[in-house]
């Protein structure tokens, strides 16, 4: 067999290793590295697409990687670029920068590394903001962008220098976006609450599908009050909203915020305690948390929470077992109940199988941190 194709096959298992095991051997990343930061002519699919969420797991390689980067960026041939500037960047190595300045001129910031946006938040915001106020600035003509909206959300107050571009998003497609920034932000965008109280309210709405000639309410009412809250530190407005939406059976939808209003959600601990025995999964979950941040009382919460953790989740979606996990970890040690299946499943060797393989990686790493977080705030052993 030529030596070409066993390579393919030494990096092909390599990268099916990488997605099935949480603790490869370090050999392993070896082979991934060096078929995709290699100087010679072959570079192999199954690499680029676990190198590009390696995480942590790529921190070993940074020089390596950093040289191969930089080396393509002298070539027209960049082909490999947005891999390892994601890769860099989800060990928060700022030399990744030049590869994603390079893909964000190019307009391929998104789409090479659309499914690794969370990669970006390990890199230091100072970095990350012109990169992404010129990317919104590049995208106005279609009403924003929602990579740079969501890395921007991910950054929380401070994303602030972004404000101007921010609210500029406030008038397209992805209001519901920017509304959420916005309110991550705070009190430093209060040149925006006018505009939030509108949409709140109903005064005023984005254009697009549900602008002002829609039927429909626009989806980003209850996000609006919300960061309208935030912003100017009056939850008068938005609480109105959501009782209105208890009242009219859309209580499942504001228990999120309601639980984010904590204490001064008090007057609606009634209606969240009755859809605590909602028949759908989530609702529970959300009406749990919900009550024990109202309320502060564990008790009826942490059965239902834990519930809802199934010991053999396999990455689907539809399930809401990284919600209440993560939920019991913030109840801390009155959850101590749930520490024995938050151990079994971060024991676990295997990743999960559901999801998808260009997210796999991510996907596991985010639960096992999720999972790790839970089990510090109930005061347990984390397993090595």
């Amino acid at each position: 067999m030529p030596r070409a194709r066993l390579r393919q096959r030494k990096v092909d298992a390599a990268a099916e290793t990488v997605l099935r095991l949480r603790r490869p051997r370090p050999a392993v990343w070896d082979t991934i590295v060096e078929a995709a930061a290699s100087s010679g002519p072959e570079v192999y699919w199954s690499a680029q697409q676990v190198l590009i969420q390696a995480g942590r797991a790529a921190a070993p390689y940074a020089d390596q990687l950093a040289d191969r980067l930089d080396s393509l960026l002298r070539d027209p041939h960049d082909y490999l670029i947005g891999q390892l500037a994601f890769a860099l960047a989800g060990i928060g190595d700022v030399r990744a920068m030049p590869g994603l300045h390079r893909l964000a001129v190019q307009g391929r910031l998104w789409r090479d590394g659309g499914h690794a946006a969370p990669a970006l938040a390990a890199l230091p915001a100072a970095e990350l903001l012109p990169l992404l106020r010129r990317d919104l600035v590049a995208e106005q003509a279609a009403g924003g962008n929602a990579f740079a909206l969501s890395v921007l959300a991910a950054l929380g107050p401070e994303a602030a220098p972004a404000l101007p571009e921010v609210v500029a998003c406030l008038e397209g497609p992805y209001a519901h976006g920017a509304a959420r920034v916005l309110g991550r932000i705070g009190p430093a965008a209060a040149p925006a609450a006018g505009r939030l109280a509108e949409f709140a309210t109903g005064a005023g709405r984005p254009p697009g599908p549900y602008g002002p000639d829609a039927r429909g309410v626009w989806r980003g009412v209850r996000m609006a009050a919300w960061a309208h809250s935030r912003v100017t530190g009056d939850d008068s407005l938005a609480l109105r909203g959501y009782a209105a939406d208890l009242a009219s059976g859309r209580g499942s939808r504001v228990l999120p915020y309601l639980a984010d209003f904590g204490p001064a959600a008090a007057p609606h601990t009634a209606a969240v305690r009755a859809l605590i025995h909602s028949p759908g999964a989530w609702t529970r979950v959300a009406a749990a948390h919900a009550w024990w941040r109202i309320t502060g009382d564990p008790e009826l919460a942490v059965p239902v929470l834990l519930a809802a953790v199934d010991p053999e989740w396999d990455g689907h979606v539809a399930y809401p077992t990284p919600l209440a996990v993560r939920h019991l970890g913030e109840i801390g040690a009155p959850a101590a109940v749930a520490r024995p299946v938050l151990t079994r499943l971060l024991e676990r060797e295997t990743r999960l199988d559901y999801a998808w393989e260009r997210h796999r990686i991510l996907a596991d790493d985010a639960f096992t941190r999720t999972l790790t977080e839970a089990l510090a705030g109930i005061g347990s052993h984390i397993p090595g």
